[in-house]
């Protein structure tokens, strides 16, 4: 009857996933207080691909919140009087604010002026929002970016909140420190303190190449906020929508933007407390995720299992993308470890080809295990 149940619930989360697919869900009856905030998530040049998805996977753990991706050229056709928030994601800044165009980029200045309007930057957002001399961007925050050895690494990096942060972010209050995934992103100088306030400020000394200068981004803003015109910006220099247990950071970003109510998230998304210890994406360490990226297509099927728990343990975040793949392997073993690891880096996106798995299983055994992991990353997703 176990088996009945649970083949019945998959078949209606495949349906449920088919539906999430459309342009547009109706959320407005699950939203807490009862108004939709419209979400746009910039996709245009220089807007990664991968930012802008998980992006979006990470809005969806709100049930208040409509996500939508919109382009340079939807902006200039009136998309933005659709959105009360337009986030711009990881990528490259300079090359977002080239594909805006300085017409686009005029209409965005415009609409984060709007009282209860507001503008997320994340990582390379962080850059195209900064007013940084000799680059190209929307000079929406009164900093500057510092130019030199910008592309300081990668890895999971520390910070801590302060008074100001724990009040948008009072999950983590009580830590001396919490951990965020880092690519490139801005270190901000030049900070004017009575129009930029410091959400968090990074622990992490990030200088993995040779030769760059050490103690750059100690003390940097992590998380920054400011008021342009009546409307909110609001920054970071990491990806939370990349790091398990911290993707709520997104949709809480977002609210604050929008000047939404601040909503409080289920404890399963809500897991800063999982992380220990920074891991810096130094020489040696971007040597052994190659390594245990060509181990995923060994012939061992221990081997393969063993070396997604290697990438898990450095905190891998282009490993969990080469997982998806592994649902599809011939060793039921490696789709179940495959699957696990997916539910544990909370990775939204992959409910469809996991939904698949399921459905064309023909071990009973691998079917439940990954009917009740599917279930189970499901209900992280909305």
């Amino acid at each position: 009857m176990k088996s009945v149940l649970q083949n019945i619930w998959l078949l209606l989360l495949i349906l449920v996933i088919s539906l999430n697919s459309c342009e547009y869900q109706d959320k407005k009856a699950q939203s807490p207080s009862g108004e939709l905030l419209r979400a746009g998530v910039f996709n245009g040049n220089g807007a990664s691909a991968v930012c802008v998805f998980e992006t979006i996977e990470a809005l969806k753990i709100d049930r208040g919140i409509d996500a939508r991706e919109i382009s340079a050229a939807q902006i200039m056709q009136g998309g933005l009087n659709k959105l009360d928030v337009l986030v711009f994601p990881g990528g490259s800044g300079s090359k977002e604010f080239n594909n805006l165009g300085l017409q686009a980029a005029d209409k965005v200045k415009e609409f984060a002026k709007q009282p209860n309007k507001g503008v997320v930057g994340i990582c390379a957002g962080g850059y195209l929002l900064a007013s940084t001399p000799d680059y190209a961007s929307l000079q929406l925050l009164p900093v500057h970016s510092i130019r030199d050895y910008y592309n300081r690494g990668r890895g999971l990096i520390s910070f801590t909140t302060n008074k100001q942060g724990d009040e948008i972010f009072p999950e983590l209050k009580e830590m001396d420190q919490a951990f965020i995934q880092y690519y490139d992103g801005p270190m901000y100088n030049n900070i004017d303190s009575s129009k930029f306030t410091v959400l968090a400020t990074v622990i992490s000394d990030i200088a993995t190449k040779k030769g760059y200068p050490k103690g750059v981004s100690v003390g940097k803003p992590a998380f920054g906020i400011a008021n342009y015109g009546e409307g909110r910006v609001i920054m970071t220099t990491g990806h939370p929508e990349a790091t398990s247990g911290m993707r709520w950071i997104v949709p809480r970003m977002v609210r604050w933007a929008g000047n939404h109510e601040l909503v409080s998230y289920d404890e399963a998304v809500v897991r800063p407390e999982k992380y220990t210890q920074e891991v810096l994406y130094y020489p040696e360490t971007i040597k052994f995720e190659k390594e245990m990226f060509w181990k995923l297509s060994s012939d061992d099927e221990v081997e393969i299992i063993a070396a997604i728990d290697s990438l898990h343990a450095i905190y891998s975040r282009p490993s969990i993308r080469w997982t998806i793949g592994l649902l599809r392997h011939s060793s039921p073993d490696v789709r179940i470890a495959a699957a696990n690891y997916l539910l544990e880096t909370e990775y939204t996106y992959a409910l469809p080809d996991l939904s698949a798995a399921w459905k064309m299983e023909t071990n009973q055994e691998v079917k439940e295990k990954l009917g009740e992991i599917a279930n189970h990353l499901e209900r992280l997703s909305f």
